[in-house]
């Protein structure tokens, strides 16, 4: 059993909405993960569906599943650092409106303390996780979510580990010493499983729903949102607001760009000091990128939000790796539920009027269930920008590029 639920009974009901489990690839066989030297070198951007190994691609969703599961263990062998599961000893308490969840690990613990915020009524309301301040759904307006009646859950991620972490010496470290190397998104995403495991097991005390769970952050937090959403299944939606290089921007793209963030000048605290080697040039051997960290999150639904007038969130990376993660959910018809809105003239993690409208539509759509919603979404300054040459080798017999071919000779 993977834990499949599904919403609705139109003609995408066999494709799921979200799952009951945090991972469906539990138990399925790692690709081979090569060292930089042996890996094939890809210009453009990495094709999604062909497998790991080269021997073929992914042609209908029920091969998904695997598929995820290779791109998840690529962004821990060459990102981010292994994930670790839920700890064996491990309570969950709620009370006067603070979750609690503590964990224990060979005799080490670690507390997360989390304020919910439960809207007028008796539910079972929607939830949503909002990264940073206590009490707010990240950097979305408040009033978005309190006059839907959407529960609103903090993270703080200090409790797991800092902005800037000292390998070793953080939260995270006392119970998993070992794994000193991880990058801060992997500690970061394990701390929001976690919460979601602590809501788990409080059910009957808050009168929430899982099922209709949400998360968002925006800038560092929207890269954490992402990465939180593309490896935890139970979300259902997720809205990465201007999460910029080492979120949806694609690697390779920005590196053809100007004073972006690119993979060997963003923070070494966030990832492995081991994803620095592909820093420049040597970034297309990696054998993922991030149009693919979003593609993690299909079939969920996933809302990217930019903003062109901040030139080191390299907005027009995001938007060429938007258009190719796109091409995920098209395969399996179901559009709908991913969408990117770039717009200019608002300040940093300041959602404007004009965005406003996405961001309500997928809450109502993927959050309360309002299927008639249109999330449609595909706005951005860039109609001129020539994203399919990242893309037209995708499937090719012989790729347009002799060298992007993954797994075999080179």
């Amino acid at each position: 059993m993977l834990g499949i639920l599904f919403f609705c009974c139109e003609a995408t009901a066999e494709i799921p909405f979200v799952y009951e489990v945090e991972d469906t690839g539990v138990g399925l066989e790692a690709p081979i993960l090569q060292s930089r030297a042996d890996l094939p070198v890809v210009r453009e951007l990495t094709d999604p569906f062909l497998w790991s190994d080269g021997s073929g691609r992914v042609v209908k969703f029920e091969e998904w599943r695997k598929r995820r599961s290779e791109i998840k263990a690529e962004f821990e062998y060459y990102e981010i650092g292994r994930k670790p599961g839920r700890p064996k000893e491990f309570k969950a308490t709620f009370d006067n409106g603070i979750l609690k969840v503590v964990m224990t690990v060979e005799g080490e613990s670690l507390t997360l303390s989390s304020r919910v915020l439960l809207p007028e009524g008796e539910g079972p309301f929607p939830v949503i996780i909002g990264i940073g301040r206590s009490g707010r759904p990240g950097s979305l307006p408040p009033e978005i979510f309190k006059q839907r009646k959407v529960a609103v859950v903090s993270f703080d991620f200090t409790q797991v580990m800092a902005h800037t972490q000292k390998r070793g010496h953080e939260p995270f470290h006392r119970l998993y010493p070992q794994l000193k190397a991880n990058g801060a998104y992997s500690a970061w995403s394990w701390g929001v499983s976690r919460l979601i495991d602590g809501l788990e097991l409080v059910q009957k005390e808050l009168p929430i729903n899982l099922r209709r769970l949400g998360i968002t952050g925006c800038s560092f937090a929207g890269k954490m949102a992402l990465f939180a959403g593309a490896f935890d299944e139970r979300i259902a939606l997720t809205i990465a607001q201007e999460p910029g290089g080492g979120g949806a921007a694609a690697w390779r793209v920005s590196e053809t760009l100007g004073n972006v963030e690119k993979l060997g000048s963003t923070s070494r605290a966030w990832f492995k000091e081991q994803m620095f080697q592909f820093s420049g040039q040597e970034v297309m051997r990696l054998p993922m990128d991030h149009h693919e960290l979003m593609a993690m999150v299909a079939p969920r639904a996933l809302l990217v939000l930019g903003n062109p007038d901040y030139a080191w969130l390299a907005e027009q990376s995001t938007y060429i790796s938007c258009r190719a993660a796109q091409e995920v959910w098209e395969k399996f018809e179901i559009g709908e539920r991913f969408g990117f809105s770039i717009v200019p003239e608002h300040a940093h993690c300041e959602l404007p009027e004009t965005q406003r409208p996405e961001v309500e539509a997928f809450i109502d759509k993927f959050l309360l269930d309002k299927n008639g919603v249109n999330t449609e979404v595909t706005i951005s300054p860039y109609h001129d920008v020539d994203y399919q040459k990242w893309i037209d080798w995708w499937g090719a017999d012989k790729p347009n590029l002799k060298e992007n071919v993954r797994g075999g000779q080179h």
